[in-house]
């Protein structure tokens, strides 16, 4: 089985260079990074052109954690780490943003974390 998890994941990775070839964030417009885990999200804003974090957020940080309930499902998890992320954006000033999905598929926890981040202000 770690074979194919192992190709799985090299996959993803060759698919994340061939993005980030073309993806790229300004203060301006900052590139808005998912990653996923088998059990969390984690998401940052990141200016390519200094080499900084802007922001970040996850569903291991404390406001978040605390909020979360056994009974939510994964997707819904990431639905409130994109709201999270989108309010706390539109607090710094951040209005349109670049999508860096990381290699991981448009669908699922990453449609459901950009579709709220959206809702929350964001534009991309």
């Amino acid at each position: 089985m770690s074979g194919k998890k192992n190709l799985r994941e090299q996959k993803r990775l060759r698919r994340k260079k061939a993005i980030r070839q073309i993806v790229s964030g300004t203060a301006d417009r900052p590139r808005l990074v998912v990653y996923r885990s088998n059990k969390h999200i984690f998401a940052q804003l990141v200016d390519d052109v200094t080499g900084k974090v802007l922001t970040g957020i996850s569903s291991v940080t404390p406001v978040i954690a605390k909020s979360i309930d056994k009974e939510m499902t994964k997707t819904d998890v990431c639905k409130l780490v994109g709201k999270a992320l989108g309010e706390k954006a539109g607090a710094d000033g951040i209005k349109q943003v670049v999508f860096d999905r990381n290699g991981f598929g448009y669908h699922g926890r990453v449609k459901a974390f950009a579709d709220a981040a959206r809702e929350a202000g964001l534009e991309f």
